[in-house]
């Protein structure tokens, strides 16, 4: 299922985030959305979810516009997992997992089988089952952040788009959360949109990067042809060296300072 933008700009109220901007999302892909702070990596995700209307241009989602698509119709295509949802009080982790089921469900089609089905395969593909009737406000950073993306695995959407997902975790809780990621993507082929602050967790777990400064794409393609000290130095503004990771062959960023204001204004080539 392919999500790609034409001419795309988002702004609020008179201030323009997103400008102009063309990009295609790999299908049954990672992709990571990193730049600095301020970029327009969470606009530009708020605008392939349909949370935000463009100013200008388009978002498509298998060619169609997603303004043009019945809300229902989209839900059950796309789901996005917002940064730091916060579920009702009292709320168990199998209650949360169910509410991805409502796209699904009608005034003639209430629960059935097809529901339980999901729910339940979405407590296993995160290890939730034997914290299903636990209150999602009782659980860890990592257990809640699995609950809320099971529950967007519940909804059975082919593409999950989600916006910081490593946020306030620790570095054991990072790495789980990315690890489930990784085998939902291998395990299922959906096609993930992510937005990541940390560079070598998007080089590590991503396909596809797509580097955003100052509301335009600076390069996109997969990590290993455009992270390059160049790019660290135009887009993050720091003087870094890039190396194949040991163990995986990913490219490893290791930041030794911030680059002279001048170098931070070269140009990169765009790659594919």
């Amino acid at each position: 299922m392919s999500l790609t933008t034409k001419q795309l700009t988002l702004a609020y109220d008179h201030s323009v985030i997103i400008n102009s901007m063309d990009i295609a999302i790999p299908a049954g892909q990672i992709t990571a959305l990193v730049g600095p702070n301020g970029c327009g990596k969470s606009t530009l995700l708020r605008g392939l979810a349909r949370l935000l209307r463009p100013r200008h241009g388009v978002a498509l989602l298998d060619g169609r516009s997603i303004h043009h698509l019945p809300t229902r119709e989209l839900a059950k295509r796309l789901g996005i997992l917002p940064q730091s949802p916060v579920a009702p009080e009292g709320l168990t982790v199998r209650e949360l997992v169910a509410q991805g089921r409502y796209p699904h469900q009608s005034w003639f089609q209430q629960w059935s089988t097809d529901d339980e089905t999901a729910v339940q395969r979405a407590l296993e593909l995160t290890g939730m089952v034997e914290l299903a009737e636990r209150p999602v406000d009782a659980l860890s950073g990592g257990q809640r952040q699995r609950a809320w993306i099971a529950m967007t695995l519940a909804q059975a959407t082919p593409v999950i788009l989600l916006d910081e997902p490593t946020t306030f975790l620790d570095l054991a809780h990072q790495v789980e959360v990315l690890q489930l990621l990784e085998r939902l993507n291998r395990a299922e082929g959906r096609t993930i949109v992510m937005v990541v602050h940390d560079l070598n967790h998007a080089t590590r777990y991503a396909h596809h990067l797509i580097a955003l400064k100052a509301g335009a794409v600076v390069a996109a393609g997969p990590p290993a042809a455009i992270v390059t000290p160049e790019l660290l130095r135009m887009v993050f503004g720091v003087e870094a060296a890039v190396v194949p990771d040991p163990r995986t062959g990913a490219p490893l960023c290791i930041t030794y300072g911030l680059a002279e204001p001048a170098l931070a204004g070269q140009e990169v080539l765009y790659a594919s």
